[in-house]
């Protein structure tokens, strides 16, 4: 079979996947998170068709992840938001803005959130489509 298997919206299910950007960020509704800034990790995972790419071999023909991990460590490092769940959406639509990404989901971990306890981790994900 030629190209990407169409999954149950008719879409490929072909994954660009950039796990683990780390990048210092000034996001956090607390002053004090604005004020020092703190790590934020961050996975994008794309649903493009790589059929184009495979068959020439060429980068033209796919999403470059190399710029796409340095976008999002410089969104991270940029302005700061109040809410995670804002930069998410912020790393999804600038993914969405290569017109190949069909979907995208964004990671946006925060593994020293002042929550109060001690957690491995706190995170937000969120997907987004072309529409």
């Amino acid at each position: 079979m030629n190209g990407p298997v169409n999954g149950p919206v008719n879409g490929p299910v072909d994954r660009v996947l950039v796990s683990g950007v780390t990048a210092t960020g000034y996001h956090g509704w607390f002053d004090a998170e604005r004020r020092d800034g703190q790590r934020f990790v961050v996975d994008v995972e794309l649903a493009v068709d790589l059929s184009a790419a495979a068959a020439s071999d060429d980068l033209a023909d796919t999403v470059d992840y190399s710029t796409l991990a340095q976008r999002v460590a410089d969104r991270v490092g940029g302005p700061p938001v109040r809410l995670i769940e804002t930069l998410a959406v912020e790393l999804a639509d600038l993914a969405l803005g290569d017109p190949r990404v069909v979907e995208v989901w964004v990671t946006v971990h925060k593994p020293e959130a002042p929550v109060g306890v001690t957690v491995a981790d706190v995170a937000v994900r969120v997907h987004r489509s072309q529409r």
